[in-house]
């Protein structure tokens, strides 16, 4: 066993993993596993650059987290950092910050590693499964892109696209610095035109149609499912590998568009973060479902982080 701890800063959560992997076995033994929303790519595909109280609200995150990995001994730490932090002008800020409170530097990926890591993380329990066919493609719905993987037990294919919840909530809800509430038709329209033009780009390098089983990755995907389950708090061993149809999805996704924000932020599930960005991130799930002919996806509550754990466990 050796003992690890991950972190995945995307563009609007920042995430610990913190796990003993036993490479002989293939387990992966969860120690602490945590998420805050600290929204780090807020205004980045406006400005370009991330803004210093987004950057407090990161640093606060990983002083949290430096003191959970140091009380339990983790014996290597990587720290990976998606969308926002590519996009950014200053993330040299960003990159100083981590080292001097968590003593290592944040690996800025690119798309292709992300996917990589994604696909390991939410596939390795899914290898040995009679009950679902592949290739799988493992979609992981962020806040400023998505990731697009193809594989069987190893990658075939993989494409980044700019598309997340965040990144087309501020691009096409945000009206005189305010999210409409609800959005209009013609914002819809706007979010579905943008996703159709990435999931072309994706299928430039991914054949989407080909997949036999969706996985669906992140927190607008289990936000979804969540709601789909009925679940009265978030119960993410009920959300793990639960399989949710596509007309629930379209169900759900036309329910969020439709509510208000207060009516987002009275879903028992919903959290406080998410209330603002799961109506794009739920148009994006549903647009992808779409286009690849998914009859259902496939939820996994592992993911990018678990890949980046078993990055260390070799």
């Amino acid at each position: 066993m050796k003992r690890v701890a991950a972190i995945d800063c995307g563009t609007n959560s920042i995430r610990l993993l913190v796990a003993d992997a036993d490479p002989a076995t293939g387990e992966l033994k969860d120690l602490d596993r945590r998420m805050q929303i600290v929204r780090l790519g807020q205004g980045v595909d406006r400005t370009g650059r991330l803004a210093p109280e987004a950057l407090e609200r990161t640093f606060a995150a990983c002083r949290e987290y430096a003191a959970v990995i140091k009380g339990l001994g983790a014996e290597q730490v990587r720290f990976v950092a998606t969308s926002a932090s590519r996009d950014a002008e200053n993330r040299d800020d960003f990159v100083r910050g981590v080292v001097d409170i968590l003593g290592v530097e944040p690996e800025v990926i690119t798309g292709d590693q992300e996917a990589e890591f994604s696909f390991n993380g939410a596939t390795k329990e899914l290898t040995d499964r009679a009950d679902l066919e592949r290739p799988f493609l493992v979609v992981d719905i962020g806040g400023g892109s998505t990731e697009f993987v193809l594989g069987d037990a190893s990658v075939r294919a993989a494409r980044s696209v700019d598309v997340g919840c965040v990144r087309m909530t501020e691009r096409h809800l945000v009206h005189e610095g305010e999210i409409s509430d609800p959005p209009s038709p013609g914002q819809i329209a706007a979010i579905k035109a943008d996703v159709a033009a990435a999931l072309d780009r994706a299928e430039e390098t991914v054949p989407l149609r080909e997949a036999a089983t969706l996985v669906g990755l992140a927190g607008s995907v289990t936000t979804v499912a969540a709601i789909a389950l009925g679940l009265n708090q978030y119960d993410s061993e009920a959300i793990h590998h639960s399989r949710i149809p596509l007309a629930k999805v379209r169900e759900i996704t036309d329910r969020l568009v439709s509510s208000t924000h207060a009516e987002r932020a009275a879903i028992p599930v919903m959290h406080p973060g998410r209330v603002d960005v799961i109506a794009a991130g739920a148009l994006v799930l549903l647009s992808i479902m779409e286009r690849v002919g998914a009859g259902e996806v496939v939820v996994s509550e592992h993911d990018i982080l678990d890949g980046i754990a078993w990055s260390l466990a070799g």
